[in-house]
């Protein structure tokens, strides 16, 4: 029997206490905001569709620049859709997977390959990108799509709030947005929705905006067995804020959490992150728009200074400067600069530029430029390899946490071609086994450089010290294994490799040929001491019955 009584007095309750975690890293976040992403937040619902006000504080448009940078960068390197960034594999199920089991897995890549195509979800991960980058979270909604299977929706920052589960996972979301009378009448019904959106409707007020509240929580009346939605795993209910009506807009459920949090760096129980790119680079960016202000009034003042001069040009017209005027003296001095003014503008520009370049390495921009900043020649390879390693050491974490994002994101598509029956027909020998997502994306496969390099290191080292030293440490290496490994950190198709058990028969097949070999070049030897001893020879089939072979 149900126990809790689900209302929108209670929803309110709970929008109260996300409050306090929110209201908490708020200012932070505003200040992110006005020098990152001026127009990509949504602190207050209402302000949607309005013009952004104009922003004082960027002078200066590297820090816009930096952000655009590290969402291309991310895109083209972890998510490309000219590229196969990911693959399906089976948990605890090897290299020697049979033939119709590396099909399947194929078929189901090409499948997800598909929907993403068809949907929105390139065309949104940018943005997503650049919110983890500034902010350390995104949050991407997750919706059901008739046309393309998965339809995303990017969450602006500052329009919702979250809370985590005692495994450290979100999973309660309270959005709060805004929403046309037309689109709520629409998508809820004319019996849902308040009596002042249907008032519009009347008055044909269609585009008057009605603030609403999605919230998305562990059902705590959840009864796996019911067919109802409203019993799953995930209530889910919206409702108009200001009406003072108790019903909802809607009342339903959600077998899986119908979001993908992004998250950057969580310090212990923190609700948000804490750690990412925007709130590292942020000191050096106020930094920056100073000393660009301090700059500007240096070069100012030199090329467009006060100026003094003799009275009688008190009436003439002066371009372009300011004028103060004194009494002309006997020696008929003009025009000259009241004080003089000698900045050391050269040393302010190269501390400007090191606050750039220093923007820039926070948000990994040299990282996605390193084609071109490796390809001079006065580096060699080696410097080049162990350039990139060190990079992608710093870059490893946050490309995790974007995994994660992702993996939350395949998790969702795969439980929805679940219903609707889409999946090929798995083998027999994978049933009930559990699906993993392998990233091998470029900047996956970069991560995974560093592991190929130190295989072919030590390789080379075991191979020369073995022909200068003792033949037998050749025996150390364990020659399958190692290129199982090395096609599996360079991405190569299974199909590619033969499987060990097979190299294995074919190995054991050519040293029984060579022991048969060898025992009829001995019968040769002993047919001709025989033959000398004045003994039968023996030779062909006769040979071959005495040997026991044939």
């Amino acid at each position: 029997m149900k126990q809790t009584k689900y209302s929108k007095k209670y929803f309110n309750a709970r929008r109260a206490e996300l409050e306090t975690a929110y209201n908490a890293l708020k200012p932070d976040w505003q200040d992110l905001a006005d020098y990152f992403l001026p127009r990509s937040v949504r602190f207050l619902a209402r302000s949607v569709n309005k013009q952004p006000m104009k922003n004082k504080k960027i002078k200066d448009s590297t820090p816009l620049l930096a952000v655009r940078n590290f969402s291309s960068g991310m895109m083209s390197g972890a998510t490309s859709p000219a590229t196969n960034w990911f693959k399906v594999k089976i948990r605890n199920y090897g290299q020697e997977a049979s033939y119709e089991v590396k099909t399947w897995c194929n078929a189901v890549e090409n499948l997800f390959r598909d929907i993403f195509n068809s949907s929105n979800l390139y065309r949104i991960l940018p943005s997503v990108y650049k919110q983890i980058g500034v902010f350390g979270i995104s949050v991407l909604g997750l919706l059901s799509d008739e046309a393309s299977i998965l339809r995303c929706q990017l969450l602006p920052i500052g329009s919702y709030r979250i809370a985590k589960n005692h495994k450290g996972e979100v999973d309660t979301i309270c959005r709060v947005y805004m929403e046309t009378a037309k689109n709520l009448y629409d998508k809820f019904g004319e019996e849902n929705v308040s009596k002042e959106v249907i008032s519009a409707i009347n008055s044909n007020r269609y585009e008057e905006m009605f603030e609403v509240v999605h919230f998305v929580e562990p059902n705590k009346d959840f009864m796996p067995s019911s067919v109802w939605a409203e019993d799953k795993e995930f209530i889910s209910v919206y409702y108009e804020y200001a009406s003072n009506e108790e019903k909802f807009l809607s009342k339903s459920g959600f077998d899986k959490f119908p979001y993908a949090v992004f998250e950057a760096e969580v310090n212990g129980e923190d609700v948000y992150p804490c750690e990412c790119p925007g709130f590292n680079a942020l000191p050096d960016v106020k930094q920056l728009m100073s000393m660009v202000i301090d700059e500007g009034k240096a070069v100012k003042k030199m090329i467009s200074p006060t100026y003094k001069g003799p009275a009688s040009l008190k009436n003439k017209k002066m371009i372009d400067a300011p004028a103060a005027f004194i009494e002309e003296d006997e020696n008929g001095r003009g025009l000259s600069p009241i004080y003089e003014v000698n900045p050391r503008v050269l040393e302010v520009d190269s501390i400007i530029e090191k606050l750039k370049e220093s923007i820039k390495e926070i948000f990994y921009n040299d990282l996605f430029a390193m084609i071109l900043n490796t390809a001079e020649r006065s580096r060699t390879a080696t410097e080049v390899n162990e350039l990139k390693e060190e990079k992608m050491v710093l870059l490893s974490p946050l490309l995790q946490q974007i995994h994660n994002g992702l993996n939350q994101v395949m998790d969702w598509v795969f439980d929805e071609c679940i219903k609707l029956n889409i999946l090929p027909e798995p083998p027999a020998e994978i049933m009930g086994s559990n699906m993993d997502i392998e990233f091998v994306s470029t900047l996956a496969q970069a991560q995974k450089a560093v592991k190929i390099s130190a295989m072919e290191r030590f390789t080379t080292f075991t191979i020369n010290l073995a022909q200068s030293l003792d033949p037998s440490l050749r025996n150390k290496l364990n020659a399958s294994k190692i290129v199982d490994d090395y096609a599996d950190y360079a991405n190569i198709s299974p199909e590619q490799i033969v499987p060990t058990r097979e190299v294995e028969k074919q190995k054991q097949k050519e040293e029984n040929a060579e022991s048969q070999k060898q025992l009829i070049e001995q019968a040769k030897e002993g047919s001709e001491i025989i033959k000398n001893i004045a003994g039968t020879d023996s030779y062909g089939s006769d040979l071959m019955a005495r040997l026991g072979l044939t």
